[in-house]
């Protein structure tokens, strides 16, 4: 007798397709270059302080440190759509090699000044600037589409790790042993960061739209592969153009448009917050120095957390709930600093608001570079890193002054507000069909994924 048909068994589901050693080296030189960022950050300061008590003098180094970004943010992200991005993340990492080890022989022949720190300081944070921008241009051609949550948790993690953990205790070590340690080790971490960048396969130079081609449609060109000359492009316009038609692609984008400035007036807030926590440490929480520091590094393991386990995380919950739920722990964390004496609890909340800072990263990362066709990625995401960078400026200036008028909870209070007003005010921008609507592949993103595989 015939036995019956077998019912086939269901496929298994495919693996995730695995970063690939492209995204390896990307993620190993900015790793590494955040090490000996963090580094120069923490020995800046103590070496301004060893020849000057003058506090103008030494809070000058952190104003050099950020004017870069306002300066250079989006007239960078135009370099980043022009040129080749592995090919500028290489030249800017030999320039800062250069500019950083110049710092460290002054230093330790016995000729530090001021003034060169201060331009050394300039010179190595424009190039932070445009590496970050053209790093964050080249991740969707580097990987496949469907990982850039994965990827960017990676990024997330590595810069988290390097920057907030272990930069901060080596980097005042190193100084106790010598005060051009840390800027020599620094210069060899870019010059590492280079080799590193240099290995990766493949050309990374943005497709210049065609004139006939409307904004935010697919060019046909992409990220990685590169393409012969043609006809039919849009002659080179302006710089002043470019940064224009950027700015104006984003803001006709209600989902990042809305990301882009909720992040501007939550780092306003957030800046002048931490800005005088450590005046609120001290009369509330009565802590010491190391309590003070141990804070950060509570937001610190937050935040590693979040960039481990954030892809899947966002797979299960889901974007949507992921921005909202942030905004609530963003408000959560200003009124817990406004009205807790508590500093296990302060540690805590700092904890989330570090898990939450990695989620809307990664979020906010995947969804622009889904979203941005392949030549206005270092634009579109340079007009951010400009808007984040004025907030923290704003911030920074702000909360002392707020402290100083209306007391040391005022900031908290002002953030809470703010936050909660934010939180109420797009809570519908962010409804699951439109983020859903976000992730399906648009026309232009093909191309991208297409660029992505036969890259080198």
């Amino acid at each position: 007798m015939p036995e019956p048909p077998r019912t086939p068994e269901p496929a298994p589901p495919s693996p995730p397709a695995p970063l690939g050693p492209r995204f390896a080296r990307l993620w190993a030189a900015g790793t590494t270059s955040a090490l000996g960022s963090g580094l120069s950050t923490i020995a800046a300061p103590l070496l301004v302080a060893s020849r000057t008590s003058n506090p103008v003098v030494v809070s000058a180094a952190a104003g050099v440190a950020w004017l870069p970004w306002l300066l250079f943010a989006l007239p960078g992200g135009v370099l980043v759509d022009r040129v080749d991005r592995r090919r500028l993340m290489i030249v800017v990492d030999w320039v800062r090699v250069a500019a950083m080890a110049a710092l460290a022989a002054a230093i330790a022949t016995g000729h530090p000044s001021i003034a060169l720190l201060y331009a050394v300081l300039f010179v190595v944070n424009t190039g932070e600037v445009v590496f970050r921008s053209a790093s964050q241009a080249m991740i969707p051609a580097v990987v496949p589409r469907e990982r850039l949550e994965r990827a960017n948790g990676w990024l997330v993690g590595g810069v988290t790790l390097m920057q907030q953990m272990v930069a901060g205790p080596l980097g005042g070590f190193l100084f106790l042993l010598a005060a051009s340690i840390p800027f020599f080790v620094n210069a060899g971490t870019y010059a590492a960061s280079a080799v590193l960048i240099g290995t990766v396969a493949g050309r990374y130079r943005a497709e210049p739209r065609k004139a006939a081609a409307g904004d935010g449609a697919g060019t046909g060109a992409s990220d990685g592969a590169g393409a012969g000359p043609g006809t039919g492009r849009a002659p080179r316009s302006s710089v002043l153009a470019d940064i224009g038609e950027g700015f104006r692609w984003l803001m006709r984008q209600r989902l990042l448009r809305t990301m882009a400035v909720l992040i501007g007036l939550l780092n306003v807030t957030l800046t002048a917050a931490t800005a005088v926590l450590v005046l609120l440490a001290r009369e509330r929480l009565h802590l010491g120095s190391v309590g003070y520091g141990a804070l950060f590094t509570c937001m610190a393991v937050g935040g590693i957390l979040g960039s481990v386990v954030g892809d899947r995380l966002i797979g299960r919950v889901g974007a949507t709930w992921t921005i909202r739920v942030g905004l609530l722990v963003e408000a959560g964390l200003h009124l817990a600093l406004a009205t807790s004496h508590s500093a296990w609890f302060i540690g805590f909340a700092l904890f989330a608001f570090g898990l939450h800072g990695s989620l809307w990263t990664i979020v906010a990362s995947s969804l622009r570079q889904r979203l941005t066709p392949p030549h206005m990625q270092g634009r579109v995401g340079s007009t951010n890193l400009f808007v984040a960078a004025g907030g923290n400026c704003v911030g920074a200036v702000l909360g002392g002054v707020v402290a100083a008028r209306f007391g040391i909870t005022a900031p908290y209070w002002a953030g809470f507000v703010v936050a909660a007003l934010v939180s109420a005010a797009t809570w519908r921008v962010f409804d699951r069909t439109t983020v859903s609507a976000a992730y399906r592949t648009p026309a232009f993103a093909e191309a991208t994924d297409g660029a992505a595989a036969t890259a080198g």
